[in-house]
């Protein structure tokens, strides 16, 4: 029975109360820092406008007015979202969350003034600013906005991109309002003949189910509800796509790829040669696909064969103390201080929202600002995905815990780049340890396979993603129309390349582009690649090194947004700009191969005698 939230004990509710003491005290907050009475609602704002060129101490009390007021923001904004992710349905949280949404937006427009001003000043006048002992806590944070300046346009057409803004983000938000609430897939038929309603969430679990016959009907008959609205899908993603080509043509960037990448530092080589990397290895998703089939032992492989377990199903429990417990022993490599940070945060804390309730907010996440602790949301069913889930939102969390404690504000968050390699850092360790305790041969081969569905989801999938993204972006640039066919057909050509001879492909597969929220997200989903290529090289170098390999990684933690992100994973010892790590990340998804295999092998073995 799922409980109500009010029913939730307190013991499994995250600490929101340490940011404010009730919603009340937030209303309070929020209406003594934002005027809503008036407009502009932050006029001391305005006296700034025009005095950047005023010296390096006016500048200095012009980044501390705006960075506070965007520390008070993240504030406000952390603790109305994690109230409505509580119970999306308390229409009083929803209302607060909009409210401080609405402010957000109105200091973007009552700042767009600042980056085109700063950009105009004269670059002696820049320089002498750069070398400014005054300014030394901001010198990298200037640089990193500078950085943009041959794509800064002038203050009118700035203001005009913020109102734009807003206009631009329709495609994605009629995707979302279309997908996840309006989108009825109707029902599954498993084997006993038995009617079985399809959601989002059902359908990850039907397609992961022993019984055939239920997988081969979810896939069918959730892939038909976006195929019969195929028109509608593609000018979604078509509009979406020219926002992004709208943007770069506007600020004069070579191509998208070069528009959402420039401002990071990240060189467009960086992706390509992840795509490379991987294109030159398939042949060991190939090998995977061909002993999927084999284990399976269908005549044909199709795509809803590729996700069911190729044991059968552990019915691995775990009770949520024990994976806190677990999870915290499992990153010992990383030294004690880690450990009891994590353990305090954990149990001390209480960091995370455990449990499902009503109308809580489906996944998981790590949330929190500069001014909280760490906040993770889940919905902790005792198995053993969610034990990783747990230590995969840990890792974001431990990653911000040492940023925001070892950084100013202005470099406190890390970087998107960098996200997701901490958390799976911190799942690749969790893994290894229970590879390393595991006795019973079938459980060994299932957490193998668990592994190696992990690789070949974020690195071979995402990079599959990350291509076919570049591909109808260049489309888009050229002004090639985008139909359903034209986008369907591009689909098939990857997946057909992907996945090589030994998977049929079945036409539903063709429309799967059409349910990718990413494709929204403007060139993000190669990060996930790149993140855990990353990630797997420095859990290698860690646990095989010693106190400096260590050192190294923490000092990854602790960098924040002080420096570009490829810079911050070279000083932990990867070097991105090398198509070195995707390649090693390569050869220990074959390396799990062979051992998963040989396992399968000694098994079967077992069972004959």
């Amino acid at each position: 029975m799922i409980k109500k939230r009010e029913d939730v004990p307190f013991k499994d509710r995250w600490n929101v109360e340490a940011l404010y003491s009730s919603e009340s005290e937030w209303i309070k907050a929020f209406k003594s820092f934002v005027n809503l009475e008036q407009t502009p609602r932050w006029p001391a704002l305005q006296k700034f406008q025009g005095t950047l060129q005023q010296g390096p101490e006016n500048l200095k009390k012009v980044l501390e007015s705006l960075l506070q007021i965007e520390r008070e923001l993240s504030k406000l904004h952390t603790y109305a979202h994690l109230r409505h992710d509580e119970e999306i349905t308390n229409t009083k949280c929803k209302e607060m969350d909009e409210q401080i949404l609405s402010a957000i937006y109105a200091y973007s427009q009552e700042t767009s003034w600042f980056l085109p001003e700063l950009m105009g000043l004269s670059n002696d006048l820049v320089k002498q600013y750069l070398s400014s002992p005054i300014l030394k806590d901001y010198h990298f944070y200037i640089e990193k906005m500078l950085r943009v300046k041959p794509h800064t346009l002038s203050p009118e057409n700035e203001k005009l991109m913020a109102f734009a803004d807003q206009a631009l983000q329709t495609a994605h938000k009629t995707f979302r309002a279309i997908n996840d609430a309006d989108f009825k897939f109707g029902t599954a038929k498993d084997s006993k003949g038995q009617e079985k309603p399809i959601t989002h969430a059902s359908y990850g679990m039907y397609i992961r189910d022993a019984d055939r016959t239920l997988r081969e009907t979810a896939f069918k008959q959730y892939h038909q509800q976006f195929d019969k609205y195929e028109n509608t899908l593609c000018e979604l993603l078509t509009g979406q796509l020219q926002s992004h080509v709208f943007n770069s043509k506007a600020r004069h960037y070579k191509s998208c790829l070069d528009a959402a990448l420039y401002p990071k530092n990240i060189d467009t080589s960086v992706y390509h040669a992840l795509i490379k990397a991987v294109n030159e290895r398939l042949e060991v998703l190939h090998k995977y696909m061909g002993l999927r089939k084999q284990i399976l032992g269908v005549k044909d492989l199709h795509f809803y064969d590729t996700y069911v377990p190729l044991i059968e199903e552990m019915d691995i429990k775990m009770p949520y103390e024990e994976a806190e417990d677990l999870i915290i022993e499992s990153v010992a490599p990383l030294g004690s201080e880690y450990q009891n940070l994590l353990k305090k945060g954990f149990k001390e804390q209480r960091w995370v929202d455990r449990y499902e309730n009503e109308n809580k907010r489906s996944g998981a996440y790590s949330s929190g600002c500069y001014d909280s602790m760490p906040y993770i949301l889940m919905n902790y069913k005792n198995i053993i995905k969610d034990v990783f889930t747990l230590a995969h939102e840990a890792g974001h969390s431990m990653h911000s815990l040492y940023s925001h404690r070892s950084q100013p504000y202005q470099y406190g968050d890390y970087p998107i780049f960098l996200a997701e390699v901490a958390s799976t850092f911190n799942e690749d360790l969790l893994m290894r340890l229970m590879l390393q305790r595991c006795q019973n041969p079938a459980e060994k081969i299932y957490l193998l396979n668990q592994k190696i569905e992990d690789i070949r989801g974020t690195l071979f999938r995402q990079t599959m993603f990350a291509e076919f993204e570049l591909l109808i972006h260049e489309k888009a640039e050229q002004n090639i129309p985008l139909t359903p066919h034209l986008l369907k057909e591009e689909y098939r050509n990857l997946n057909k390349k992907y996945f090589g001879p030994t998977l049929v492909l079945d036409k539903e597969i063709d429309i799967e582009w059409a349910r990718i929220p990413h494709f929204y997200y403007n060139f993000y989903v190669f990060q996930y690649a790149t993140g855990i290529s990353a990630a797997l090289a420095l859990a290698e170098r860690v646990v095989q090194g010693g106190t400096r390999e260590r050192d190294d990684y923490l000092n990854f933690l602790k960098s924040g947004s002080s420096k570009y992100p490829i810079e911050i994973l070279k000083l932990a010892g990867i070097d991105m700009g090398s198509p070195e790590p995707v390649k090693a990340a390569i050869q220990k998804f074959d390396h799990l191969l062979d051992e998963m295999e040989q396992l399968l092998l000694e098994n079967s073995a077992q069972k004959k005698k």
